[in-house]
């Protein structure tokens, strides 16, 4: 299991599954159906402060290795460390030593990472921000108020949460990777969200049941045929798939051919499976400008099959920027946290608000057209490894996706 797709994992681990009915909607003074504001998550009871700094081994498959989110490292020289914190997870309420190696700077790093990339933020200057387009996500459990995307929070429901449970780690960042104010791809889009745990922990083992997601779905549908034509629901980001041996699964595939029917676009990691399309994610050095092809890779869970020739990909799969991205952290409203490696959990919301810009370029626009329109687009680079060269492509080309609206 890849890096970021651990955030659904933790939900097995980390939370007791409580409700399995919707939550009463609550209608707050400032308009959006609000049904709880969850509390911060509080990170420094994982770490507190550390006495050494974990190393980062690349021959390992462990996910996690320098993870230092909110962790004090006040009293340690880490003065030689640069390749291990090259590799390193952290967050707004990390507290860094004096000595640190020459040419690590996390700020840079993080202000580095929160830039969507591929010029993204050109097409924002140009009007292009998704504005008068709504996306739904449904996933972890969100911290409602985050400055990253509060004032576009528009609907938050829950659906087989605890009640008591506070912010996790995943909901802030697929958010805010989707339409934050600076983090994502589509800064004006409108924000729908159910918090939804897709199965259950039975006898110490989490069970999956995937009719909570399709319930899900079909409560986005509901909410979006009382919507204004102007401001409706286009795409819904799922970070999780799903699999025919697995509960729910008949339940939550008729959902998306539903939402299909009433033209809402679902992005999952069955993606292939419901629609036919590929896509995966790219990596990137945290110190690189993620607005220069030249600087992408194969994404970190993936490079090393690629480079032994295990993994290929052809001219029908789109990638899009997956490693070294800074997003909304659930510990604040105004804290942000770095992941020096990802997940497809962080390709599919950036692929939704990409679609979210689509729909205000082209509000008659379908999957399928996005999809041919984003692969003809695209772009191929050569990278090197190891005295060889290879054709990494086809990576998402956002300007010229938008120049084919205008011909």
């Amino acid at each position: 299991m890849n890096k970021l797709l651990k955030g659904v994992a933790l939900l097995s681990i980390l939370i007791l599954v409580g409700c399995t009915k919707t939550q009463p909607v609550v209608e707050t003074e400032i308009g959006p159906n609000i049904a709880r504001y969850p509390s911060a998550a509080n990170f420094r009871r994982l770490h507190g402060k550390l006495e050494a700094l974990s190393q980062y081994n690349e021959n390992s498959n462990k996910n996690w290795q320098v993870d230092v989110r909110s962790a004090d490292l006040s009293s340690l020289d880490l003065s030689a460390r640069l390749s291990d914190l090259l590799h390193a997870d952290f967050d707004s309420q990390t507290k860094w030593p004096d000595k640190l190696p020459e040419g690590f700077n996390p700020m840079k790093i993080m202000e580095l990472g929160k830039d969507p990339g591929l010029n993204i933020r050109q097409l924002h200057k140009n009007g292009i921000t998704g504005k008068g387009v709504s996306i739904a996500i449904i996933d972890q459990t969100l911290l409602v108020n985050h400055k990253e995307y509060a004032d576009r929070v528009k609907f938050y429901e829950e659906i087989n949460i605890s009640r008591k449970e506070e912010a996790q780690m995943h909901g802030p960042a697929v958010a805010s990777i989707a339409l934050g104010k600076t983090v994502g791809v589509a800064p004006e889009a409108e924000l729908y969200y159910i918090a939804e745990t897709h199965g259950g922990v039975k006898n110490n083992i989490f069970e999956y049941d995937f009719s909570y997601t399709a319930q899900s779905i079909d409560r986005i549908l509901e909410i979006n045929n009382s919507l204004p034509k102007d401001k409706k629901i286009r795409v819904i980001s799922i970070s999780v798939g799903w699999s025919p041996q697995q509960k729910g699964y008949k339940e939550v595939t008729e959902a998306v051919k539903r939402a299909g029917n009433e033209g809402v676009f679902v992005v999952s990691s069955s993606l292939y499976e419901t629609h036919g399309f590929k896509f995966s994610g790219l990596g990137r050095d945290g110190l690189s400008d993620p607005n220069d092809l030249s600087t992408y890779k194969p994404g970190e869970f993936w490079a090393k099959r690629y480079f032994a020739g295990i993994t290929s990909f052809g001219q029908d799969t789109l990638l899009v920027p997956m490693d070294s991205r800074c997003t909304a952290s659930p510990t604040g409203k105004e804290d942000y946290v770095f992941y020096s490696s990802g997940g497809w959990s962080w390709s599919i919301p950036y692929i939704s608000g990409l679609y979210a810009l689509s729909c205000q370029a082209d509000p008659s626009i379908t999957p399928e057209v996005f999809w041919k329109k984003a692969l003809d687009t695209a772009s191929t680079i050569d990278i090197e490894n190891d005295g060889k060269i290879y054709k990494l492509g086809k990576i998402a080309n956002p300007i010229k996706l938008f120049q084919s609206f205008e011909e």
